[in-house]
């Protein structure tokens, strides 16, 4: 009796490490597999399902692992509430650019900016901006350029920072949880942008390069009220994403699954989606090993033509030029924007777009302080979360 009580003890103690163990075998870190182990994974995918039926089925056990996986149960359930920050409205050429902080959850803040059209009365698409790995990447002129082209074009555009990032300093990036909470702010902006009145519910988009490419395309995953996606030089058959914020929670495997984030992306279907790669990247196989399996997927709903992938093999990994007017046409079609209102020369010219210093684009400062109610650190907010 007594060697049992002292067996189930050290079971107790040990619990905790064996269920770390258990959790860390299945993330699917970086690199995973190798080009060709990718290229003989998704033959095994396909051999899963042969009809719309047998999709769906897998297409829903991948969409509960991914909530399962980044425990979204944990969440508070809000209803609107984003006790909305405001400030600073700015008149441009052809838009308007706002400061904005929502609450995502009580004490925890989205913070970016809200370009909107200057001309019309309402009833306006919306577009999701998240961005990739760079600590101020909200400020940079190709964030700013892409979402003041798209606004001028017919859309409120919400711009807001990756969490622990620019102005989201609450908590460390590389927090484990950051997958959880990055999502989590996603889905709150797209609640907000959805309860403003001058957008139109049925024409939403949601776009973002490398990091941002993986938010758009988890979010999109799981919220079929994104109707068009666009991410940026991102999905890829072998590479799952290096940071936590992209594999660090086992939203990919679990005992009886295995998945990628081609399958992850083929989830929109059949909702618009455009892949944007280039050849000196993770997405150099698009056209010939992760494309042709969305198309597959896309065809079983009779809509190949809504699934594009537009590919450059000289470029590199960013959201240039060549990759932001591939999907300025691409929401233009989808999403019923004016691409009449930017101005064209063999080519889309973005040079009325004026770029803004940080400051100027800054929520919080020394006379906008920060709400009294913040949560400061990763403890208090794995704390307040009730996660361990």
């Amino acid at each position: 009796m007594k060697m049992r009580k002292q067996l189930v003890l050290l079971l107790l103690l040990l619990y905790p490490i064996l269920s770390y163990a258990q959790e860390s075998d299945m993330l699917c870190v970086g690199r995973y597999w190798t080009e060709q182990e990718a290229n003989l994974k998704m033959k095994e995918f396909a051999a899963t399902w042969n009809d719309k039926a047998s999709w769906e089925k897998r297409a829903n056990a991948i969409r509960v692992q991914i909530k399962k996986g980044m425990q979204w149960d944990k969440m508070p359930q809000i209803e609107g509430n984003f006790n909305a920050i405001v400030r600073d409205t700015k008149e441009m050429d052809g838009y308007i650019v706002e400061n904005i902080a929502i609450e995502s959850f009580p004490g925890f803040y989205v913070t970016g900016n809200l370009y909107r059209p200057l001309e019309g009365n309402g009833n306006y698409a919306a577009i999701l901006s998240p961005h990739g790995h760079l600590q101020d990447k909200r400020f940079t002129h190709y964030v700013q350029l892409r979402s003041a082209v798209l606004a001028r074009m017919g859309a409120v555009v919400f711009a807001y920072d990756m969490v622990g990032y620019g102005e989201s300093n609450q908590i460390n990036h590389k927090m484990p949880i950051a997958l959880l909470l990055q999502t989590w702010n996603s889905k709150r902006v797209l609640d907000y942008l959805l309860s403003r009145e001058d957008v139109d519910p049925e024409r939403v988009g949601m776009t973002g390069g490398s990091g941002g490419g993986t938010q758009t395309f988890v979010l999109t995953a799981i919220d079929d009220r994104i109707k068009v996606s666009v991410p940026v030089v991102q999905v890829s058959a072998h590479f799952f994403g290096g940071c936590v914020c992209e594999s660090g929670m086992p939203i990919h495997k679990n005992e009886n699954l295995q998945t990628n984030n081609v399958e992850v992306a083929a989830l929109c279907a059949p909702r618009p989606l455009l892949l944007i790669s280039n050849g000196n990247d993770w997405t150099r196989n698009t056209p010939n090993i992760e494309f042709p399996y969305i198309q597959k997927v896309y065809a079983l709903y009779d809509g190949e033509h809504l699934a594009e992938n537009v590919h450059l093999p000289t470029e590199k990994h960013d959201y240039g030029y060549s990759k932001r007017t591939a999907a300025y046409n691409f929401f233009a079609h989808h999403l019923n924007l004016n691409s009449g209102k930017i101005p064209y020369n063999e080519g889309y010219q973005e040079d009325f777009v004026t770029i803004l210093p940080r400051d100027m684009l800054e929520v919080f400062d020394t006379e906008n302080p920060k709400p009294k109610n913040i949560l400061n650190g990763d403890e208090a907010v794995m704390t307040y979360l009730k996660i361990k």
